[in-house]
């Protein structure tokens, strides 16, 4: 029989699977086109497990249950608080977008997201390597049916298809990876494999074997060089809906399951996957930006660049050991922890702008689409603006601090390898902010293709504004956020 404090560490768990559950069945009896009464309770529900976890993560306790299965920490719950506002507010965008797309004969798009946050909440606390691959199925599967949700539309389910099957190969290397870790040091629970690894006992080609296919799985799972082939065909493809509810949240969920497994479990060979992480760093910028100048899809576009924003994110996991000391440690992780949650800041903006445009039988997703966007509407021709320069790091955006934390924690080192890197992260977005800038000029001085008027319910009005303000003030003042991921990450180093 398990005492209370176990059932304490999965609270925001529990809450999260009634509501689901309570939401799919409640959603049978509701009859409107708009499923406004299913939107109004899966909100509710959300904003009460965002609350709970920024509880939680307030109290500053770490504590773990069911014999090491789970923890309760800080670092998780601002993920998993963070995760679940980036999930509310992604609904808020997507609800006439899918509504204007027969999305909505069912709850499915709600239940879907209520599930899919459930597995990103079991990713983020996972203490165990099946607990850990629990969660990530738990995503994956509901992100396939996300995808594949309008399925009278060839291009979505052709997206949904190359998701299941590239999705499938990247979760078996993961759970091959574990199984041979699991071989070499005879336990799934990652502070018992950190006891042995750090041993000595242990085979390290064995070790070094079965991190080369985690590292392999994660880089799939954030989209990193070589392993990106998936994000551009999925993100064009798959309604901008289902776009964004894969391209937000989700990251910082991948940010979560990779400081359990590379830093909580797999620490003392940091000296193997940080190098391993430097090389899809570098792939990643170099083809991200590349390849994004190419494209006039703007979803194929922001696609790439999330291949680039990823490879900043790989960085700042590099610099954390240096010479087998890791007092570098906090600062960089801290850094790729502030990095990931002002990128999905960003990217909800962002694709909100894109579903705003939209109008039924047209999806907005070429760069022409936005031609003269100022002269139909300067507020969100200036929250995607606000949100375009953030992502090219151009101050006082978040994007800006987010690039400038993660090159200091680079510089740091006084390795020479790192500061070569951090020049290059500083070349490679200078020629990102190309295709960045590009967008802007389009809005700007191009003539609009089309009179239409951009209208947007008060709710997506309000939180789109709101959204975009937040890029720009955390960008002008970001010391709040910052030393919030520092604590969080100190204490959990501290363990």
């Amino acid at each position: 029989m398990m005492d209370n404090t176990s059932w304490m560490t999965i609270y925001p768990e529990i809450v999260l699977l009634v509501m689901a559950c309570v939401i799919a069945l409640a959603d049978l009896f509701v009859k409107s086109p708009k499923r406004t009464a299913t939107y109004a309770l899966t909100l509710l529900s959300l904003g009460g497990v965002a609350w709970l976890n920024a509880m939680y993560a307030d109290a500053g306790q770490t504590v773990y249950g069911f014999g090491h299965l789970v923890v309760s920490d800080p670092m998780g719950h601002w993920l998993k608080c963070f995760a679940a506002i980036a999930v509310m507010v992604t609904l808020v965008y997507s609800r006439p977008y899918a509504a204007d797309r027969d999305m909505l004969r069912g709850g499915e798009l709600f239940s879907l997201s209520m599930f899919a946050l459930l597995g990103m909440s079991v990713m983020i606390s996972g203490q165990n390597f099946l607990v850990l691959y629990l969660g990530l199925e738990l995503l994956t599967l509901s992100s396939y049916a996300l995808v594949a949700l309008r399925r009278d539309n060839g291009q979505a389910t052709e997206a949904a298809m190359k998701y299941f099957v590239l999705g499938a190969m990247a979760s078996g290397f993961l759970l091959y990876g574990m199984s041979m870790l699991y071989g070499a040091t005879g336990s799934l629970e990652l502070a018992a494999v950190l006891k042995a690894i750090a041993s000595g006992q242990v085979n390290h080609q064995v070790l070094v074997f079965g991190l080369v296919f985690i590292v392999a799985g994660l880089a799939f799972k954030i989209g990193a060089v070589p392993f990106h082939m998936w994000i551009p065909d999925v993100y064009q493809g798959a309604p901008t809906a289902a776009t964004l509810l894969i391209g937000g949240a989700p990251k910082l969920a991948a940010f979560g399951i990779m400081v359990r497994l590379l830093v909580e479990g797999l620490l003392p060979l940091a000296i193997d996957w940080q190098q391993m992480l430097s090389f899809l760093a570098i792939g990643s910028l170099l083809i991200g930006n590349l390849a994004a100048i190419a494209q006039t899809n703007l979803k194929r576009m922001l696609a790439f660049s999330t291949i680039a924003q990823m490879g900043f994110v790989l960085l700042g996991f590099v610099a954390g050991v240096i010479n087998g000391q890791t007092t570098l440690a906090a600062n960089a992780y801290s850094s790729a922890m502030f990095y990931i949650v002002g990128y999905v800041l960003t990217t909800l903006a962002s694709f909100g702008i894109i579903m705003l445009l939209a109008r039924q039988g047209f999806e907005s997703e070429e760069i022409t689409d936005l031609a003269g966007l100022n002269q139909r509407s300067p507020l969100y021709a200036g929250v995607m603006a606000v949100c375009l320069f953030s992502l090219a790091g151009i101050p006082p955006m978040v994007g800006f601090y987010a690039k400038l934390a993660v090159l200091q924690s680079l510089v740091a080192s006084g390795q020479g390898f790192y500061i070569g890197l951090a020049i290059f992260a500083v070349l490679m977005s200078l020629i990102g902010a190309f295709y960045y800038l590009r967008v802007v000029k389009v809005m700007y001085f191009d003539e609009p293709v089309t009179a239409t008027t951009v209208s947007a319910d008060a709710d997506v009005r309000v939180v789109l504004s709101l959204n975009g303000l937040l890029v720009l003030v955390l960008g002008m003042a970001p010391g709040a956020l910052m030393a919030l991921c520092a604590d969080a990450i100190a204490r959990m180093l501290a363990v």
